[in-house]
């Protein structure tokens, strides 16, 4: 994990973190109780819908997967590299995931699959942008890297070895924001029902609108400095 990101990187990495607790939280309590943030245990049941013969399952399982598949071919094709680096339309992935988490709302309310299609496209976009970052092995959709890197941080410990203390300090901070976005999710689906959806859609998108404002009060200082403007990319 690349332990010298930028503090832009540490923020957005928490608050998307906290944004797909939200979203699979949602999931979880939904009519399908489905994850759309992560495949693991996605893909387990799809294995016992297939040994069951629950053809149904099978099919509804296929489409998340394969939903969290596009939503990441789809961050690939707008963000083009895996070079960290201001400008690498960030900002365009986000508005998307924003899009998309609000357009799931209506279809999650109508009790159609399809809701659960759209924030899983949503999450795909999310953790592949995030993890597209060079070196940096950086998930905000699931945690299991996250826990890992605290044991191995532990075992070393016991063992009195050096502690990379700000790669465990992401991966704390990680975890506490997936979690307590899995709390706030809990609480405003008892509240919203699937229109709390609403509430990380907003937030995605105001993490785009800061990641555009960032980038642009970057580029005014280098301009100021004389060094002309980091990237010609679109956020």
């Amino acid at each position: 994990m690349g332990l010298q990101l930028p503090r832009w990187v540490w923020v957005g990495a928490v608050t998307l973190a906290c944004i797909a607790g939200m979203v699979n939280v949602v999931g979880y309590l939904g009519f399908e109780h489905q994850a759309v943030s992560h495949l693991t245990g996605t893909t387990s049941l799809l294995g016992a819908a297939l040994a069951a013969g629950d053809w149904r399952a099978v099919a509804h399982l296929w489409g998340v997967l394969i939903a969290f598949c596009v939503g990441a071919m789809l961050s690939g094709l707008i963000i083009q590299d895996g070079t960290l680096r201001l400008g690498r339309r960030y900002g365009v992935v986000l508005a998307l995931e924003s899009l998309l988490l609000a357009a799931a709302v209506p279809l999650f309310v109508r009790q159609q699959l399809s809701g659960a299609l759209l924030a899983a496209i949503a999450c795909g976009l999310q953790n592949a942008m995030v993890t597209a970052y060079s070196g940096a092995l950086v998930r905000t959709t699931h945690l299991s890297g996250m826990f890992t890197d605290l044991g191995i941080g532990l075992g070393h410990l016991i063992r009195g070895l050096p502690l990379p203390m700000r790669r465990l300090t992401l991966s704390g901070l990680i975890i506490s924001g997936f979690l307590g976005g899995g709390i706030l999710g809990a609480w405003l689906f008892s509240l919203l029902r699937y229109h709390a959806l609403l509430v990380p859609s907003a937030l995605t998108g105001l993490t785009g609108v800061g990641y555009v404002a960032y980038r642009h009060a970057v580029l005014v200082r280098q301009r100021r400095a004389g060094n002309g403007p980091a990237s010609q990319d679109a956020p």
